[in-house]
């Protein structure tokens, strides 16, 4: 294969860039003005925002504007002679099986599998993991587009029933259900307005509790700000609006919460957060000898930092806390002495920060990230360090769940250029062996990936991924997709992608730089990005952008940017800042109107990372980089597609509308401005394997249609532009 592989030339750059001239929908403007601290703020494109189920509800003028900018977007796409050879590349990469990590509950393993083209991933389950796996749920029955969606699963602790959800093209909006694991046979529970919750069971298996929300106005469920959901408990058997409920603050309507049962089902304990903080706090119920009518005790409620719940040894909760360590610890607090002077520390802080602690084997299985790929460590449960996991490479790990008598776990590890593996780990002896591993379509061996340090505009020093193939020598003909996000804690890691597979094929370079206002290196450098600094996240992506091009691994004219919702919002800011550093643009289903993202769904809870407009040195960050409010007339934009979707109720599609209007009406150059609006789908979670394939598709023949290629690929005769 590697042979094969180098028998394919990398993009050819062609002499001119022939993009046809566009006649875009006249989309009309609006004298509407809105105020904000004594400034005036023209907003002429919000009526498209009078929209919510398309196809169903939606006012007749966004309706038909939809339709219209749909119809010259894919003209243009579709006139592209390398798109099909594009798309059956992708689709024959996509075609490998994978799994998903088992987990195990009541005698059962549950894990996830895909064929390769499937729809949606298929849930099955097992007795033993060397037992040939049974179907419990195949979502690809649920409709006949594969646009309904498994979420979120939840197994009784005696085995004897799983919660499951469900969600409708691409809605956080779930349907909770029950299916009897011994007849196989469905049960008439059913509950609705549920999101951004598991189902977690009681110790007796008779009901478990989740998170149910106000049901929304009619025709706005896509749209309407969320109203404070209840923690409610809901009874086997019963209908919903029996349920009791068990805690709720209707009066604090800026505070969001999770809830969950621990292990052995001693205890309820519930994380509280709320807009303005990215601290939190931790309340409990105290569950033992099958009470359920005590109060919930406030444990943290200072919002002093951040908590995550660990699990617990008789009265003694375990947590990791970015409290006087911004790359976080470990420690131990004893609920009948909770005063801060009798916390325990367990774990110190290292130069390297945690992402996450479980309790398996009677030990810690720790989760480090150095430097934005993966470290794994195995602690005793008094803090002694054991061993550390050994791991393939320069990737990325997920997983290591269970019970804190369970012998093993199990993990997945991939790479920009590794397919995830999963591995099952013996926790005494420390031994990894591969339980599933994909069989790949490519040679890994014939890509590399090196880690950069550039410099940011302060001087911060930022880490860069960049991945492509051993044959391609970097030169300022090579076309180079830059990809970001740089928000809300994330880390991006090496992760596999069989579109980005196919972009490197083609002879591109993959670069990723981890920005500040990720989790890479904790609490300090998610900080750095946000509020008024979150400019500094845009100066990161810059500064990538210009180390490309100053090291001669591209040029201006060949360099993409891509990201998606906050990453989109990266986008959208770095091509209206910057908009002669590139070639192309692709934003998708991005935040980009900052005056208003509260306005919609879950928006105001962003106010930790974006600010408020309430407050007038926030608000005047914010208006400095909004996307929306920063195109202006007379500029000459990169080509640019901007892809959304018109079931997206995380990040409301009439900001990628709005953007796209306004940067259409102020293009003073040929280049396109397209806005690609997909249908029944949402913000990415449970999207079609085929409308994925069908979206990377679109994206990768339009940057050969503007950049200028002529691609090749592996067994595939491509025909030259036109």
């Amino acid at each position: 294969m590697r042979r094969m592989l180098a028998l394919f030339p990398i993009f050819l750059a062609s002499s001119a860039v022939a993009v046809p001239q566009i006649s875009y929908p006249k989309t009309e403007r609006v004298e509407h003005v809105d105020t904000y601290h004594g400034v005036q703020v023209p907003d002429p494109y919000q009526w498209l925002e009078e929209t919510d189920t398309l196809g169903s509800k939606v006012w007749p003028k966004v309706a038909a504007w939809i339709e219209a900018e749909n119809k010259v977007t894919h003209a243009f796409l579709e006139g592209i002679p390398q798109r099909g050879a594009i798309k059956q590349r992708i689709t024959e990469l996509w075609n490998y099986e994978r799994f998903g990590v088992p987990g195990k509950e009541g005698g059962h393993y549950f894990f996830t599998r895909n064929d390769g083209l499937q729809n949606q991933s298929v849930l099955l389950i097992t007795p033993r993991i060397d037992v040939a796996p049974s179907v419990l749920l195949d979502p690809n029955t649920f409709s006949a587009d594969g646009t309904v969606a498994l979420g979120p699963t939840s197994p009784s602790r005696d085995g004897g029933y799983l919660a499951y959800a469900i969600a409708d093209a691409g809605s956080d909006w779930n349907t909770w259900r029950v299916i009897d694991l011994a007849s196989g046979k469905p049960t008439a529970d059913e509950l609705k307005w549920v999101k951004f919750t598991s189902a977690s069971w009681d110790k007796e298996n008779k009901g478990f509790y989740y998170n149910r929300y106000k049901e929304p106005p009619m025709g706005q469920s896509l749209k309407s700000a969320d109203e404070p959901p209840a923690l409610c408990y809901h009874l086997l058997g019963t209908a919903q609006d029996k349920d009791t409920v068990v805690w709720e603050r209707p009066g604090e309507r800026n505070w969001s919460f999770g809830a969950g049962v621990t292990d052995d089902g001693e205890f309820l304990v519930l994380s509280i957060g709320r807009t303005k903080d990215i601290n939190n706090n931790v309340f409990y119920k105290d569950l033992r000898g099958g009470k359920t009518d005590g109060p919930v005790v406030e444990l943290l409620k200072d919002w002093d930092a951040e908590y995550n719940f660990i699990d617990h040894d008789g009265p003694v909760f375990w947590f990791t806390t970015d409290g006087n360590a911004p790359r976080r610890r470990m420690i131990a607090i004893d609920i009948t002495r909770p005063e801060r002077s009798s916390w325990k520390e367990i774990i110190p802080q290292s130069d390297d920060a945690i992402q996450g602690v479980s309790v398996v084997g009677d030990h810690f299985i720790v989760q480090y990230l150095h430097d934005a790929h993966s470290l794994v460590k195995v602690v005793d449960v008094t803090g002694k360090p054991v061993r550390d996991v050994d791991l393939p490479g320069l990737g990325s790990v997920s997983g290591f769940q269970g019970k804190r008598n369970d012998p093993e776990t199990f993990y997945s590890y991939t790479g920009f250029n590794q397919p995830a593996t999963v591995y099952r780990l013996d926790v005494s002896t420390g031994k990894s062996t591969v339980f599933k591993k994909p069989s790949m379509k490519f040679d890994p061996d014939a890509y590399v990936t090196t880690q950069v340090f550039f410099s940011s505009k302060d001087g911060t020093r930022v880490p860069m991924f960049i991945t492509h193939r051993k044959d391609v020598t970097p030169g300022r003909d090579v076309p180079t997709l830059l990809y970001g996000y740089g928000g809300f804690d994330i880390s991006i890691t090496p992760s596999f992608s069989p579109g980005v597979l196919v972009w490197m094929e083609m002879g591109g370079i993959f670069a990723v730089p981890n920005l500040r206002g990720g989790g890479e290196y904790g609490r300090e450098w998610h900080v750095a990005g946000t509020k008024t600094s979150k400019q500094n996240v845009f100066n990161d992506f810059i500064s990538a952008a210009e180390y490309l091009i100053e090291n001669k691994y591209t040029s201006s004219k060949r360099l993409a940017i891509s990201g998606a919702s906050n990453g989109g919002l990266l986008v959208g800011a770095c091509m209206t800042q910057r908009p002669e550093l590139y070639g192309a643009c692709l934003p998708a289903v991005g935040v980009m109107d900052m005056l208003r993202y509260t306005e919609f769904t879950t928006g105001r809870f962003w106010e930790p990372d974006y600010g408020s407009v309430a407050k007038p040195d926030e608000f005047k960050a914010l208006l400095a980089y909004s996307p929306y409010h920063n195109i202006k007339k007379g500029t000459c934009y990169p080509p640019t597609l901007i892809t959304t979707a018109d079931h997206d109720d995380r990040v409301y599609p009439a900001h990628s509308f709005k953007f796209a209007a306004a940067a259409q009406e102020a293009q003073s150059c040929d280049n396109p401005v397209l806005i690609r609006i997909e249908t029944r789908a949402g913000h990415g979670a449970g999207k079609p394997t085929a409308k994925r394939i069908e979206e990377i598709a679109d994206q990768w023949a339009f940057l050969v249609k503007v950049l200028g290629l002529e691609p090749s690929l592996p067994g595939h005769a491509v025909p030259a532009s036109r």
